[in-house]
């Protein structure tokens, strides 16, 4: 494990991509598999993260064209007492429906990928160099690996996300289990990955790995 100091850190993030100003990179992994964590790292050091969790929740509310859509697909049902989209009871009539998760994808996604897109376009307007990361767990389901310039895939044993998100969430195994089983496998998100980061040990050792793929990063871009 290549051990680095933060300001060896800081000054790879500075120099990544001298000939390109905004480099996007698209991190994507299964449940509890450490997404969020490397966000937050690279965002520590200079990156700006974009996170299509977040911009899934903007595109649920009110007034959207993504939630006029979703109450005409779904029924006003899905709507709580507030006249929000209550997730839960979507979510509830979606996975009992075997064709309503399509249906559901092919309004929402779209939508995220725009929102995601007019963020990018609005940093690359601003004439600087810059890493975006784009937090998604479904970048490849999706097909958005398209718009970035690479896919980052971050794995972890699957009894060590079991566990993890057992702990977190306080789901019993079975309900994990279920979760993962809803998501394509790591085999499959590695063979369209630029870079993989193994999280099975220590949030430190993630660091330190993480801190490892923008070196190399740098080194690339200056192949």
């Amino acid at each position: 494990m290549v051990q680095l100091s933060p300001v060896r850190r800081f000054l790879s993030f500075a120099a990544i991509f001298f000939e390109q100003l905004v480099t996007v990179i698209g991190l994507t992994g299964g449940i509890a598999s450490g997404k969020s964590t490397i966000s937050a790292y690279a965002k520590q050091h200079g990156a700006h993260v974009i996170d299509a969790d977040v911009l899934g929740h903007q595109a649920y509310e009110p007034g959207t064209d993504c939630f006029d859509a979703v109450v005409a697909e779904f029924g006003e049902d899905v709507l709580a007492a507030d006249g929000a989209i209550d997730r839960r009871a979507l979510g509830a009539k979606v996975f009992a429906e075997g064709s309503s998760l399509e249906r559901l994808t092919d309004i929402v996604w779209p939508a995220i990928k725009r929102m995601a897109q007019d963020e990018i376009d609005r940093i690359k307007r601003a004439n600087t160099r810059q890493i975006v990361v784009l937090e998604a767990a479904v970048l490849l389901e999706a097909g958005w690996q398209d718009f970035v310039d690479e896919v980052w895939v971050v794995t972890v044993d699957p009894e060590v996300a079991i566990a993890r998100t057992m702990a977190r969430d306080g789901l019993d195994r079975e309900a994990v289990q279920s979760r993962i089983d809803a998501q394509i496998t790591n085999t499959e998100r590695i063979t369209k990955a630029d870079v993989v980061i193994d999280n099975s040990s220590t949030e430190q050792a993630l660091n330190d790995t993480v801190a490892e793929a923008f070196d190399q990063l740098s080194a690339r871009s200056a192949a």
